[in-house]
């Protein structure tokens, strides 16, 4: 309490910079193990405390990786041969996406996200008081964010696909991984294209976000650059994607969601294929455990971290705490319908890499999200589920 009081004397901005320390120690805080803390930690101080995504200029960022070569080119994965067929045919022409609608994001009625998205009487409690037009020009700024976000990250998917493809130790793993290249170009196409054209508004990128691409860009050994890329990076994404394909009522988005998520159920699954025998028959015991400590605390910073700091500085900096704002976002329905949608597509992943031991299932359980256990890995779930609403069924 008395160190509450005393924080709240100081300056606005040094609250803000302490309250950003803060949040940086408690995520290398988490990390246990110390294999975890030498990957994870130094992309967690490039990324949240220097602020490597946000200072106007290209990254560059270390990668160590080892490109895998075949000179015999075996037909070594029947699973992945099928996806590598699948994803053939399903390629698909952004220029085909109805671009010539009109979107107009201030109507209500038509926005990224219905209103209901946030909880506007607990702002109010929070002391963050709106009329109904600025109500409606925060939700556009919430889901221009969000897709910002998505355009960040599928940059990163774009460059760890690419890499992923050189250091695949099949061969069918790396023609599929050449489809998945071209998609996530694509995506970074419209991704881009929309928010030029239609939202007219860019966000830089969220740190924690920076932070998870830095990790895996860096890191060079294979098989995490799957795991992260793969299972962690492409589930969130299926969970931000479904959220907003599920709320979202204008036409144009809709339409260009749907395609990406057919796209990103076939990634998913990718990963299951590519890891579930690697990791439960070639890692030793120890190699696996640090794995599933590191996809832990990966889920941890997705769960606890993405409070769209970048629009509170727009809009809040000077009138409310970080602290209420994280309040206000964490407890909103909208996100809390994209962190279950999100585990719900995870959390089975990661049982069917073997990934979800009895030692670290008691961790699951602390933080509530052991109850997406039994649920369906990617390789069960079509893309036809996910667009049909049967991820919510699930999740629920």
């Amino acid at each position: 309490m008395l160190k509450g009081y005393v924080q709240r004397l100081l300056p606005t901005r040094v609250q803000r910079a302490l309250d950003q320390l803060g949040e940086m120690a408690s995520v290398l805080s988490e990390m246990r193990d110390p294999r975890v803390m030498s990957s994870l930690g130094p992309s967690a101080v490039r990324g949240l405390l220097l602020k490597r995504g946000k200072q106007g200029r290209p990254t560059l960022t270390p990668s160590h990786h080892q490109a895998y070569f075949d000179w015999s080119y075996p037909g070594d994965q029947p699973e992945m041969a099928e996806l590598y067929a699948r994803a053939k045919r399903g390629q698909w022409d952004g220029d085909d996406l109805p671009w010539h609608l009109d979107v107009d994001l201030e109507n209500a009625d038509q926005g990224m996200f219905p209103l209901d998205f946030l909880d506007w009487e607990l702002g109010e409690e929070l002391g963050i008081k709106l009329t109904p037009k600025e109500r409606v020009r925060l939700i556009t700024d919430m889901g221009t964010w969000s897709l910002s976000q998505f355009l960040h990250g599928e940059q990163g998917a774009l460059l760890a696909a690419a890499q992923v493809t050189e250091a695949v130790q099949f061969m069918d793993g790396k023609l599929y991984g050449a489809t998945q290249v071209v998609d996530e170009a694509r995506h970074v196409e419209v991704f881009a294209r929309y928010l030029e054209t239609k939202a007219e508004k860019l966000y830089q990128i969220n740190d924690n976000l920076f932070t998870i691409i830095d990790a895996l860009m860096s890191d060079g050994r294979w098989d995490l650059k799957f795991l992260g890329m793969q299972i962690m990076v492409e589930g969130l994404a299926l969970g931000a994607f479904g959220t907003m394909y599920n709320k979202t009522r204008e036409p144009l988005l809709k339409e260009l969601l749907k395609n990406v998520i057919q796209d990103e159920a076939r990634h998913v699954h990718y990963g299951v294929v590519a890891l579930r025998e690697h990791i439960t028959g070639e890692l030793d015991e120890r190699e696996r455990r640090e794995r599933e400590d590191w996809a832990f605390e990966v889920a941890m910073l997705m769960k606890n971290r993405f409070f769209a700091y970048e629009v509170y500085d727009e809009w809040f900096s000077h009138k409310v705490s970080r602290a209420k704002w994280r309040e206000f976002i964490g407890r909103s329905p909208g996100m809390e319908e994209f962190r279950t949608l999100m585990f719900s597509r995870l959390v089975p992943n990661l049982r069917e890499i073997g990934l979800l031991s009895d030692r670290i299932k008691p961790h699951w359980e602390r933080v509530g999200l052991m109850r997406f256990a039994n649920g369906r890995a990617a390789d069960k779930v079509t893309a036809e589920d996910l667009l049909s609403g049967e991820a919510r069924a699930i999740a629920a």
